[in-house]
């Protein structure tokens, strides 16, 4: 089943056009915008035979809502949804490495989450994975600030996250958290072998339960004067340190 949807700003509507142009119905652009960039975009179009429609600026500002930074392009688009449904899926697949896995403990701002995919397509995580409810889910704002990794990397969304971790980890995944206070270090923990990296969310950190769950907590080395990270950026570190041991092998 596919659904539809809009994409907007240039990386997310770049990145389909690249990735994926048969799935994009059509392009509206600002009429008064006609810079280099713009101009790039319209060929990229063309050259895959994808309607363009030249429109005005409030058109699109409507169309992207008050929180919407369209750049001037907006794209109507149908999905065809990666064919993983849950982390059965991903673990059965023809994986040409351990299993790699990034777990979102209740990430609810849009922003962080379209980050947090971003950095784990970088990484070569295999899927996200994340609680269905109190968390943020696929939009357009996530989409846009995944700059076309949403399109790419596997997102499972789970009822139960406690209950996945475990399967995760009757599966021979080892289940690490990040942990401001964990006595455990990210750097000096064996990251190599199959993996799921859990962070928690904005502020409130890993929930008791999920802590509980996991196999070990770490903590991310500080060497400055902040105490805490933005749940992107600490992703981005945890997962690049995993990718590092991963390919050190």
């Amino acid at each position: 089943m596919s659904d539809s949807r809009i994409l907007f700003g240039f990386h997310a509507v770049l990145s389909r056009l690249r990735q994926h142009a048969a799935s994009v119905q059509e392009i509206l652009i600002d009429k008064d915008r006609v810079d280099a960039r713009m101009k790039d975009l319209i060929n990229l179009a063309e050259g895959a035979s994808v309607r363009l429609m030249q429109v005005e600026r409030s058109r699109l500002d409507g169309m992207a809502g008050a929180n919407g930074r369209h750049q001037g392009v907006i794209a109507r688009v149908v999905d065809t949804p990666i064919p993983y449904k849950d982390i059965h899926d991903i673990l059965e697949s023809d994986l040409t490495e351990p299993p790699f896995f990034l777990v979102l403990d209740g990430v609810e701002d849009p922003h962080n989450l379209g980050a947090c995919l971003r950095v784990a397509d970088a990484m070569g995580v295999h899927a996200v994975i994340a609680p269905k409810d109190r968390a943020a889910g696929l939009n357009a704002t996530v989409r846009k600030v995944a700059c076309g990794a949403a399109e790419t990397i596997p997102f499972i969304a789970v009822t139960n996250l406690a209950r996945t971790l475990r399967e995760l980890q009757e599966a021979g995944v080892f289940v690490v958290g990040a942990a401001a206070d964990a006595p455990g270090n990210l750097f000096t923990t064996k990251l190599a072998g199959p993996l799921a990296l859990v962070l928690g969310a904005e502020g409130a950190g890993l929930r008791r339960l999920t802590a509980e769950t996991c196999d070990t907590l770490v903590s991310i080395p500080m060497f400055g004067s902040v105490e805490s990270l933005n749940v992107s950026v600490a992703s981005g570190i945890c997962l690049y340190e995993a990718r590092r041991q991963r390919n050190a092998i």
